[in-house]
């Protein structure tokens, strides 16, 4: 297998795919509710996005460790992204943003992947391809802080149409990687190998999607937060996250398997604490320490996968499972939340992600 360097241009390729994500994820139950006053359709249209993601990123991770390449499905995910989630300019009603967000789910499911995967091959030092992988976490902060200082729904779109632009264009730039990667397992046998990783990941976020579902409305519609409010919440949590990757590339020397239960277990008390707040600012040290979890449960499970197994389809089936509670977790929250209350969301994920942590135990 050839090897190049990890460099800077590798950096910025994934800080520009995960800055055009995050500027409108984050932000897409506010922006949603332009068009539809009902939570529950707000989950719908939150979950179909997801949904596509789903079939996308088995496809296409599968496709890219049968083809052993890994740049045109991330250079044809920059530029449909970049298609994609600029037309959100043009959703003015409930139907034609729901086709938009499965669009742009296609898109982006379709380098996520195979992009994780040539982070990944293009590093000598597997320890430090960490510090790599922490740049999709700065790249969801400065998305962030972006929608938070455009605060205007319409700018959102332009600019993450560009970031993704941008991105493609850079990735022009990027060198293939010759892989010969061993695909005689099948999607199935991956998943059956590696059950309770999946498992466990499944439950933990199919609580902590139902809150990201509601968080947004209720920080605005509760706790009164206005949306550079709302940015500084949730990039307490993408800069933890920063921050932790690249501690575990050079500082925190655990086993893969043993970060990941950490990071499920912890992220019980998230959700405990969330659910005690009355101002927004309160949010801020629990978004710190799901950031800390997150980065133990990317790292941990994402480098245990591709150190046993094909790499693409592994982080394809792990970024599917993420999906797949994307797409659960909104629907609880829009069930809860119309017959119930928001808090009660929160008590919905402390349960779950309990459970999540006692299988995820069982992860050898």
């Amino acid at each position: 297998m050839q090897l190049i360097n990890t460099d800077n241009t590798i950096r910025f390729v994934t800080f520009l795919q995960h800055s055009g994500i995050a500027i409108i994820f984050v932000f897409m139950p506010i922006l949603a509710k332009k068009v539809t006053e009902s939570i529950f359709e707000i989950g719908i249209i939150v979950s179909m996005f997801s949904l596509a993601q789903i079939l996308s990123e088995l496809y296409f991770g599968r496709a890219s460790d049968k083809k052993e390449k890994r740049l045109a499905f991330i250079r044809f995910g920059f530029l449909g992204c970049a298609i994609t989630f600029g037309l959100h300019y043009f959703a003015d009603n409930t139907m034609l943003l729901l086709i938009i967000r499965i669009c742009a789910g296609i898109t982006s499911g379709m380098m996520i992947p195979a992009m994780l995967a040539y982070i990944y091959e293009s590093g000598k030092n597997k320890k430090k391809v960490a510090s790599v992988v922490s740049f999709h976490a700065l790249g969801w902060l400065v998305g962030i802080i972006i929608g938070g200082v455009t605060n205007n729904e319409k700018s959102i779109f332009i600019v993450s149409s560009l970031l993704f632009l941008i991105g493609f264009i850079i990735s022009i730039k990027l060198s293939e990687i010759t892989v010969i990667e061993k695909t005689d397992r099948s999607t199935k046998e991956i998943f059956l190998k590696n059950k309770f990783l999946f498992l466990s990941l499944l439950l933990r976020h199919i609580g902590a999607a139902s809150v990201w579902t509601i968080l947004p409305i209720m920080l605005v519609e509760v706790l009164h937060a206005k949306f550079y409010e709302i940015s500084i919440v949730y990039v307490s949590n993408t800069l933890t996250a920063f921050i932790m990757m690249n501690l575990m590339a050079y500082k925190i020397n655990l086993k893969n398997t043993t970060k990941f239960k950490i990071g499920i277990g912890v992220t019980v008390f998230v959700f405990i604490g969330l659910s005690t707040i009355n101002e927004w600012w309160m949010a801020i040290p629990y978004m710190s320490l799901v950031g800390a979890t997150w980065a133990f449960i990317f790292i941990g499970g994402n480098f245990h996968l591709m150190r046993n197994n094909p790499k693409s389809t592994s982080t394809g089936i792990f970024s599917t499972t993420l999906s797949i509670a994307s797409v659960i977790g909104p629907i609880f929250a829009g069930i809860l939340t119309f017959y119930f209350n928001y808090i009660l969301v929160m008590y919905f994920a402390i349960i779950i992600i309990s459970i999540a942590y006692v299988v995820s135990l069982k992860t050898k």
